[in-house]
C-alpha cells in the first residue's frame, strides 16, 4: 500500500497537485482506515486530505481515476477452427510427415497464459511486470520503447520465442495462434507504458517546457505561448510570495534579549518570568513602478505588470503607471480586474505608442511625485529609446535623489544600449541597478533581489 500511494503521490505532483510530506502522511492514515476495498471512499479520503481547491481538486480527480484504471487487455480473434476438437484435427492433419501424433512441447508460463486467453491472469502478470520494470520512474516520450522491453522481458519474453519456434515446428496452427496473441500482448504493453507516462511523465515534461519558456525571449513569444508564459508568470509570483512572506510572523517577535531578561527578572532569582526580545524595525518595501508599453515592448510591460501586482502580500504598498507617449496610473486597473481585462484597458488607454520617456517623466513629477519617498523603490521597465526627443536625465536624476533605489530592467540586450535613439548610458548614470530583463528567469531574479533586499 505505501509503495503504490508514493506512486500516486507522485503522479499527484505530475498533475499540478502540491502534496507536501505533511499532507501525504495524512493522506495515508487517511487511506490506513478506509482501506482500498471501496473505490469510491477511497477516491473521496485522497481528495479530502490533498486537494486545497476546486483545481486541484479536478485534477486529483482525474488522476485518481487514471492512476486505478487498467487499460482493457486486448485479444487476439480466436481463429474459426478453435471451436470443439477441430484445433486437434487440424493439429493431426498440418503435422508434417512422419510425426503424426507427436507430442505437444512443454510451454512456459507465458506461453500457456496467452493461449488460455486469461485476461484476469494476463492482467495480474502485466502488472507484475510493470512493478519489475519500474515503470513509474518513466518520465519521457523517448524512453517508452526501453520500458516496453523491460516488461516485455520481466512477462517472459525470452522463453515465449522459444515455445513459438517449438510450436511452428510441432503444430502450426498452435503457433500462427500464439504469435497472433503476442502481438496482442505488445499492444498491451505499450498501452500500459503510455498510461504510466501520463501519470509519471507530466511533471518533468511541464518542468521542461517551464525551463524552455523561462528563457525564451518575452518580447518574441508566439501567440500561443502567452497564455502558457501568463501561468509561468503567477507561479513565479506565487513561488516568491511563499518565500518572502512566510518568515514575517515569526520574525515580527524578533529574538530573545537575554540581558535585559535577566534583570528584568532579578527578583525573582532570575527565573524568567517576564522575556524582553530584540526587536529590528524593517521598512518593507514601497514600490513605484513606471513600465513603458508602448509598441516596442507592450508584451514585457504586460508580464512585468502581472508579477509586480501578484506580490501584494509581500509588499506594502506598490503603485504603477505605464506610458508611452504620455503617462498615467495603472494601479487601481491592476487591483481591481482580471489580468486579461486589466492588460486591455490600460493598452486601449496608453499603449502601442511611440514611446516619449522626456514627456513621461515630466508627467509623473507633476503629478506624482510626492509618491516617491526615501523608503520606495523606484523600479522602471523599459527600453530607454526616446524617438530621438528630450530624455530629460534631469527628472530621473530628482527622482534618484529621493528614492531609496532606481532600478531599470531593460528587455533589450545590453550591446544595443547607446545606440540609435537609446538613452540608455545617460539614464544608467542615475540608477541604483540596471539589468537586462528579457525572459521570465531574469525578470523573475530581479524581482526577487529586489525584495530580497529588505528581509
Amino acid at each position: 500500500m505505501r509503495e503504490e500511494l508514493h506512486r500516486f503521490f507522485r503522479a499527484a505532483r505530475g498533475a499540478g497537485v502540491r502534496v507536501s510530506p505533511a499532507e501525504s502522511i495524512d493522506a495515508m492514515n487517511a487511506v490506513a482506515a478506509v482501506g482500498f476495498a471501496d473505490r469510491g471512499l477511497l477516491r473521496d479520503a485522497l481528495l479530502l486530505t490533498l486537494a486545497k481547491s476546486e483545481e486541484e481538486k479536478q485534477a486529483l480527480g482525474d488522476c485518481f481515476d487514471l492512476f486505478f484504471s487498467q487499460p482493457d487487455v486486448k485479444q487476439a480473434a480466436a481463429p474459426e477452427d478453435e471451436a470443439g476438437g477441430a484445433d486437434a484435427n487440424a493439429q493431426a492433419s498440418e503435422s508434417p510427415p512422419g510425426v503424426a501424433g507427436a507430442p505437444s512441447p512443454d510451454l512456459g508460463d507465458l506461453a500457456q497464459m496467452l493461449l488460455s486467453r486469461d485476461r484476469n491472469a494476463i492482467a495480474a502478470a502485466m502488472a507484475n511486470a510493470g512493478s519489475a520494470a519500474a515503470l513509474s520512474d518513466i518520465r519521457y516520450f523517448t524512453q517508452r520503447g526501453i520500458f516496453s522491453t523491460r516488461m516485455l522481458e520481466a512477462l517472459g519474453i525470452e522463453r515465449l520465442r522459444d515455445d513459438l519456434d517449438a510450436l511452428t515446428a510441432a503444430s502450426p496452427a498452435r503457433a500462427e495462434r500464439l504469435a497472433a496473441a503476442l502481438q496482442a500482448l505488445r499492444e498491451n504493453v505499450r498501452d500500459v507504458v503510455s498510461q504510466a507516462l501520463s501519470l509519471y511523465g507530466r511533471e518533468e515534461t511541464e518542468n521542461l517546457r517551464h525551463e524552455i519558456l523561462r528563457n525564451a525571449p518575452l518580447a518574441r513569444l508566439e501567440r500561443r505561448q502567452v497564455e502558457q508564459m501568463q501561468a509561468l508568470i503567477r507561479s513565479i509570483a506565487r513561488r516568491l510570495r511563499e518565500r518572502y512572506s512566510k518568515p514575517r510572523k515569526r520574525k515580527r517577535r524578533g529574538h530573545l534579549d537575554i540581558r535585559r531578561t535577566l534583570r528584568r527578572n532579578a527578583a525573582w532569582g532570575g527565573v524568567p518570568f517576564l522575556t524582553s526580545w530584540k526587536r529590528r524595525h524593517r521598512d518593507r518595501p514601497k514600490i513605484v513602478a513606471l513600465c513603458d508599453v508602448s509598441g516596442s515592448v507592450a508584451q514585457v510591460s504586460d508580464f512585468f505588470l502581472l508579477l509586480i501586482h501578484s506580490l501584494h502580500e509581500v509588499v506594502d504598498d506598490v503603485r504603477s503607471f505605464a506610458f508611452s507617449g504620455h503617462l498615467i496610473e495603472v494601479s487601481r486597473i491592476l487591483d481591481t480586474k482580471s489580468p486579461e481585462e486589466a492588460m486591455s484597458e490600460i493598452m486601449t488607454k496608453v499603449g502601442y505608442g511611440s514611446s516619449d520617456y522626456g514627456g513621461s517623466f515630466s508627467d509623473f513629477e507633476k503629478a506624482f511625485i510626492r509618491a516617491v519617498t526615501p523608503r520606495t523603490t523606484v523600479i522602471v521597465l523599459g527600453d530607454a529609446r526616446t524617438n530621438n526627443l528630450d530624455p530629460r536625465a534631469d527628472i530621473l536624476r530628482r527622482i534618484s535623489e529621493r528614492c531609496k533605489r532606481l532600478v531599470w530592467l531593460n528587455p533589450e540586450g545590453r550591446m544595443a544600449w547607446g545606440w540609435g535613439d537609446s538613452e540608455m548610458p545617460r539614464y544608467a548614470a542615475f540608477c541604483s541597478v540596471v539589468r537586462q530583463c528579457a525572459t521570465a528567469k531574469q525578470l523573475e531574479r530581479a524581482v526577487s533581489d529586489i525584495v530580497a533586499a529588505y528581509r
